[in-house]
């Protein structure tokens, strides 16, 4: 509706009177239009100064939309003129000569009486026609019948082309066409809800849906062409609210012909007629009746109660299980709650029925717990699926659940469940410990061995790894621990283990020992070991392992840094002493061999001293040269003499040759 056609029109009575111009400038600033017609007209300006005013008037009054307008007189400021309008009662009077904005106030005061007016008859209809509606929904028998009626007078009262009531499936997968204004005889009537967006969107928001110049509108698009070949310009569909969920929707179709949108009044009275058919439908229980009720419901329905009977036997018979037993319903509704269950989560069993699972177990994944019953749906069964969930007071639990089918997976889900929230804390409590005690393990120095009682390796640290050139993968692969000590060392130790003599019963004092390695070298190492023992009984061995060869190499070094300490000491005491004695024995032996070559030159030849002088002279010699070697000795050099017997070897003792 366009801003001109919503102004209300003033008819100026006679036609040619001389207030025309006065009532264009008052009519623009009053709100209102200057029309030619009765049919037009809301108000009527009556210029009863002029001549054919009377008469105009008369003329006007005896036409059926004349006899409606709302009268403005304008007259002559005479008291004859005032008394001659006690027959008329016009909704205002004004003198002639009045300015033009008088005139304006005037008009507006009419048409605001006027829209008042409307408004309060549009009322009065909206209310005839709810208290109407309201007796038809208690009194009638008839529901497709009183559904159309509905329809029908929606449609006539909005002028309006069509409008609909659709029930919408319980799983929103479809919907049902149960009544319409333009078709009285139409039973339930499926549709896609793909070619009906706006009933889809109410339905998935529990909005009502407003849709004005729909062939453009972006929540129309797929169908835009199909909708603007039936004409169809606005759009509303308002939601059926039925405990809590929308099951149906009332449609209502205009096309540009019939309006161009819905007032704001119009549509609040439409939510109260909405609001009024689900209350209606509701409390009637005529849902199941606008679907239809064959045969095939009521033999669902007498299934539905044997299988209630069957789930009592199902629920006395879970009463003294300790885990928490539920029975559901295909839409994981829960139907039974034995005792243990309703320990665990908190909940009685009279509160638990008919509602959801999610709602009753408040799970921290939902995904999980519902993938789970759709398994059990599709009758597969799932065990010990741990899974958190919320208790009522806000606790925290994890329950470990199982689910499977009962009766063959269409009619219930069985869903057990435990408490295991201490259990899994437990675990991970030993599982932070068991990696402590690893990365301690591993961070060790020192080769850690154990095996179990048939000697295969169990546990292989880093020291090991460094120890004995395997990979702690290749010795947990079946290594048998034997392959690490040369032949039979492996059960000597068990003997002493064994034994209470090398540090008591399941200990082995530290020892020397050697292990092979990879390379199947011999390694020395100091080892202590025990034997582990679970109630008693012997269930592993386990060998520490301290890597010798560093120290053996460094106490070798040391051993040789002694020895050659300990020559050099010799050396020199040997030096110190051959210094001494070259010393001391040179001055007696100088004056042997003087006073001797003093003799032999006194001596003839021929004389028969002359043969020892002359050899004691050349023996001091020799001995003067021994003297001399001794005073050159610089180290400690060894000859055999007489056996086994050692002397000092003067020659390589003072030669300086290396």
């Amino acid at each position: 509706m366009s801003l001109h056609e919503s102004l209300l029109g003033v008819l100026l009575v006679p036609a040619a009177s001389a207030a025309r111009e006065p009532l264009a400038r008052a009519s623009a600033q009053a709100g209102v239009r200057v029309v030619e017609t009765p049919e037009q007209a809301t108000i009527g300006l009556v210029d009863l100064t002029a001549p054919e005013g009377s008469s105009a008037l008369s003329a006007l009054l005896a036409t059926p939309a004349g006899a409606q307008l709302s009268l403005v007189a304008l007259v002559e400021p005479t008291e004859a003129a005032f008394a001659a309008l006690e027959s008329l009662k016009p909704a205002e009077v004004m003198t002639a000569g009045s300015a033009s904005y008088e005139l304006a106030w005037r008009l507006r005061r009419v048409a605001e009486r006027h829209r008042e007016r409307q408004e309060l008859m549009r009322r009065q209809q909206d209310l005839s026609l709810l208290v109407e509606l309201t007796a038809d929904y208690a009194e009638s028998l008839d529901v497709e019948a009183l559904l159309h009626d509905v329809t029908r007078r929606l449609a006539e009262r909005l002028g309006i082309g069509r409008a609909a009531l659709v029930m919408l499936d319980r799983n929103g997968e479809g919907a049902r066409v149960v009544a319409a204004s333009d078709a009285p005889g139409l039973e339930d009537t499926r549709i896609d809800l793909e070619r009906y967006p706006e009933v889809r969107e109410a339905a998935r928001t529990g909005r009502s849906v407003i849709v004005e110049d729909a062939s453009n509108h972006p929540l129309l698009e797929g169908v835009q062409n199909e909708v603007a070949a039936r004409g169809i310009h606005t759009l509303a569909a308002l939601p059926l609210h039925i405990r809590g969920e929308v099951r149906g929707v009332l449609l209502l179709r205009a096309s540009g012909g019939d309006r161009r949108t819905f007032a704001q009044h119009e549509l609040d009275f439409l939510n109260t007629v909405a609001h009024a058919t689900a209350v209606a439908l509701r409390n009637a229980s005529l849902l199941q009746s606008v679907r239809g009720q064959t045969e095939r419901e009521m033999s669902a329905r007498i299934a539905a109660e044997a299988k209630a009977a069957s789930l009592e036997t199902y629920h006395l018979f879970f009463a003294n299980v300790r885990e928490g037993v539920a029975i559901l319903d295909d839409r994981a509704c829960v139907l039974s709650l034995n005792p243990a269950g309703e320990s665990i989560l908190e909940t009685p069993s009279e509160a638990a029925y008919g509602r959801h699972l999610v709602e009753v177990t408040h799970p921290l994944d939902e995904t999980v717990l519902m993938e789970l019953v759709t398994a059990a749906r599709r009758g597969e069964s799932r065990s010990d699926v741990d899974l958190m969930v919320r208790a009522p007071g806000g606790r925290r639990l994890t329950l470990s659940f199982s689910a499977g089918p009962l009766e063959d997976g269409r009619r219930a889900i069985i869903l057990s469940f435990r408490d295991v929230t201490q259990a899994r804390q437990l675990a991970d409590e030993l599982h932070h410990t068991k990696d402590f005690l690893e990365r301690l393990i591993d961070s060790s120095v020192d080769a850690i061995v154990s095996a179990d009682m048939r000697g295969h390796v169990i546990l292989f640290n880093k020291g090991a790894e460094a120890l004995f050139g395997y990979t702690a993968q290749q010795a947990l692969g079946g290594m048998h621990v034997n392959q690490l000590y040369p032949p039979g060392v492996a059960r000597g130790i068990m003997r002493q283990l064994r034994s209470p003599d090398f540090g008591g019963r399941g200990r082995l004092s530290v020892c020397r020992q050697d292990v092979v390695n990879r390379l199947g070298q011999l390694v020395p190492v100091n080892m202590t070991a025990s034997i582990i023992y679970e109630g008693g009984r012997e269930v592993a061995s386990v060998g520490i392992f301290t890597d010798l060869r560093d120290r053996m190499e460094l106490e070798r070094k040391l051993s040789d840094v002694e020895n050659r300490l300990e020559e050099s000491e010799k050396n020199a005491v040997i030096v110190a002493l051959a210094g001494t004695a070259a010393h001391e024995l040179n001055q007696p032996l100088t004056s042997v061999m003087g006073y001797a070559e003093l003799l032999k030159r006194r001596l003839k030849e021929e004389d028969s001293s002359y043969k020892p002088v002359d050899i004691i002279y050349r023996e001091a010699e020799r001995m003067a040269e021994i003297v001399r070697k001794i005073g050159r000795i610089t180290r400690y050099e060894t000859k055999a003499y007489m056996g086994s017997q050692q002397i000092l070897d003067l020659d390589k003792a003072s030669s300086h040759d290396d």
